[in-house]
Order: structure tokens, then sequence, then C-alpha cells
């Protein structure tokens, strides 16, 4: 029974990263609906706890949500398959477009598929959105505090973490003020501090091999990085291109490959260690940038059920989940900016709208690869 689950776990993530385009968001809509809708895994309240915590801890957050689904269905066996057979995909992807790179210094051209599915995965959000925001806003003054995080988030240049640290705390003070059970004891974070400890004593570690000081560059990063693929190439130009490991226009050119493969744009990093030293290179960066996620979250996991018996920290967690779900609507907001911006992505976005809420409700795979089949014929004609 319990291989089963595992394989059933396999199969979901592998498939899931093979379609995985569009950035965080459009891969937890993704999984709301395959984990959620399909196969309920969990209730949607979980599910929503488990975004809003995850946007508090560094690391991609669509692949550290992977790695708590398969947590629920698999324990700490699922969480690493989950994880690691969903960057799978993007990693071999990413690893054979390092070794054209290398070997030919081009890249295949696929804007045409990209221009399609940027706005195809409008609908998924959006259908994520609708059904999640049903849960996440139980109240009116949730709903008054998810506006005023939209309007920061599309408005303001404010890390997103510090909106959903202040929107928790705000929420769970006012809304605590009004209920008068005691608040129990905080569950123990001594978890944390060990993993400080032990980060911190990796970090120390000389690099004298090559492989050895690729893993331990992007075992840094991986460990502090919030944010975007801007962010993460902010992070690598100060470690790579200021240290002249790398050319500034081979970071843009490793990036370029993150965004537009299937998976977490961490996938960069594959590229770029393989730019640096071979497949091995490529091996220790990937191990490198993921690792931080897999602990992180395989220490997250076992609290948050404990944080929802506290009064107070469930208050907390229902804040940041409205406040995570009006970050979704803002970073849908400006995709849309982005991604309609003529007569031929208004129609895939028409048609994507159409069997995302439409009683056909077809799968988001689906949706992905019609996106990409339409943007690929009106670019020819």
């Amino acid at each position: 029974m319990e291989s089963n689950k595992l394989k059933e776990i396999a199969g979901v993530f592998f498939k899931l990263g093979l379609f995985a385009f569009g950035g965080p968001a459009a891969h937890i809509s993704m999984m709301e609906q395959e984990i959620i809708e399909k196969r309920k895994w969990m209730s949607k309240e979980h599910f929503l706890d488990l975004i809003g915590a995850t946007n508090l801890i560094p690391g991609p957050n669509s692949t550290e949500m992977t790695m708590h689904c398969g947590h629920e269905r698999g324990g700490k066996l699922g969480l690493f398959i989950a994880g690691i057979t969903f960057i799978i995909p993007a990693v071999i992807t990413t690893g054979l477009l390092a070794w054209l790179y290398v070997e030919y210094g081009t890249l295949p051209n696929v804007e045409p598929f990209i221009q399609g599915i940027k706005p195809a995965v409008l609908a998924v959000i959006a259908a994520a959105v609708f059904k999640l925001g049903k849960k996440a806003v139980k109240n009116t003054q949730l709903g008054m505090l998810g506006t005023v995080v939209i309007l920061l988030s599309i408005f303001t240049s404010i890390n997103e973490v510090f909106i959903l640290l202040g929107a928790g705390l705000i929420g769970a003070i006012l809304f605590f003020r009004f209920n008068k059970e005691s608040l129990k004891k905080f569950p123990p974070l001594s978890p944390f501090f060990l993993t400080t400890k032990t980060t911190a004593g990796i970090f120390a570690l000389g690099g004298a091999v090559s492989t050895l000081k690729i893993f331990l560059i992007f075992l840094k990063v991986g460990a502090v990085l919030y944010g975007s693929g801007y962010v993460l190439f902010a992070y690598l130009d100060g470690e790579l291109v200021g240290t002249g490991l790398l050319t500034r226009q081979e970071l843009i050119d490793a990036i370029a490959v993150g965004q537009f493969t299937p998976g977490p744009v961490l996938s960069t990093s594959t590229f770029i260690g393989y730019q640096l030293s071979g497949f091995w290179g490529a091996v220790a960066a990937t191990s490198g940038i993921f690792l931080p996620s897999f602990l992180f979250v395989m220490i997250l996991n076992p609290i948050i059920p404990k944080l929802r018996k506290s009064k107070f920290l469930s208050f907390f967690l229902d804040s940041v989940n409205v406040a995570a779900l009006g970050v979704m609507i803002a970073v849908l907001i400006l995709m849309t900016k982005e991604s309609v911006v003529d007569w031929k992505a208004l129609i895939i976005v028409g048609v994507s709208t159409f069997f995302t809420f439409s009683k056909i409700k077809l799968n988001a795979m689906w949706i992905i690869l019609i996106g990409a089949t339409l943007g690929y014929i009106m670019s020819i004609i």
C-alpha cells in the first residue's frame, strides 16, 4: 500500500514537472487542481495553510509546495520523492540546453511556444484563486486585509515576505483582541536553530575541490533566497560574475533558460553548473540550491497543524493565507498586463478561460498544451 502511494506521488509530480510553466503562482494553481480537486489528498484549508507557511521561508515556493504535498501523502519519503520528481524534468531539459550552449554557443528558438503559454496560464491561476478564495476569505475583515495586500503588491516595491509577515501579525493582533480564549503555548522552534547552526557549519568548509566550491556557492544561495528569478539574478551576479567565475552575458543566458523551461527557475543552477564544471558541476549546483528547501520543509511541515491549535497563531495563519492569495491576485494582474499585449494573446486567454471555467473543465496540462500550440500557430500567421 505504501509503495503504491509513493508511485502515485512520483507519477503526479513528474507529470506536473513536465508542464509546470508560468512561475510559482501557475505551478501552485496546477497543484490545487491535481492534488485537491482531483485526488483530495488534503482539505483546501490545509492546502492554504501550507501555501501561507511556504511563502515565509526561503527557496522556490512551488517546489516546496510539492514537498509539502508529498509529505501529506507519503511522509518524509514522499516529501523527497515529490520534490525530486518535480525538479527532474526541468533539470534534464536545462542540462541538455547547457550542453548545446557549451558545444554550439546557441539555444533553440522556443519563443513562439512561450508566447502562447504565458496567456494560457492566466486562466489556470484565475481558477485556483477563485476556488481557494472561497476558503481563505472567511469574513469581511480578511477580505479587506487581502485587498490591502493586493494594492501594496501592485503599487509598492515592498518585499512580499514583509507584506505576508506584516499582514499575518496585524491580522492576528486585531482578530485576537476580540477573542477571549487564552493563548496556547507556542510550538518549540529549536529545530530551526539546529538547522541554522548546521548550515553555518557547512558554509565554513573549504572549497578546494571545484565541484565542492560550486556546491557551497549554490547551497548558500538556496538557503537565503527569497523572491523571483530577478532576485536570483542579483544573488548569482554577486556570487559568480563579481568573482569572475562567469560573464554577465552567460548569466543572463542561464536565467533566460530557467525562465522558459518547465519547473522552478532555480533549474538555472543546472545550466550554470554545467558551464562551470561540466556534468558534475551541474550535479553540484543543482543539489546545492535545492537541498535547503528539503530541509526547511521537513522541519516546517509537522509544525503547521500545531499552529492551528493556538488561537492567536490560527488567526496569524488565516491572515497570512489571505495575504498569500492577495499576492497571487497581484501576480495575476501584473502577468495579464505583461502577457495580453495583442489580439493573438487575447484569443489565447479567451480560449483558455473557456476550457477552464466552462462545463468541459480541461486539466491544466491540456490548457498549457493548447496555449503552446496556439502560440506557435499564431506566430506563423
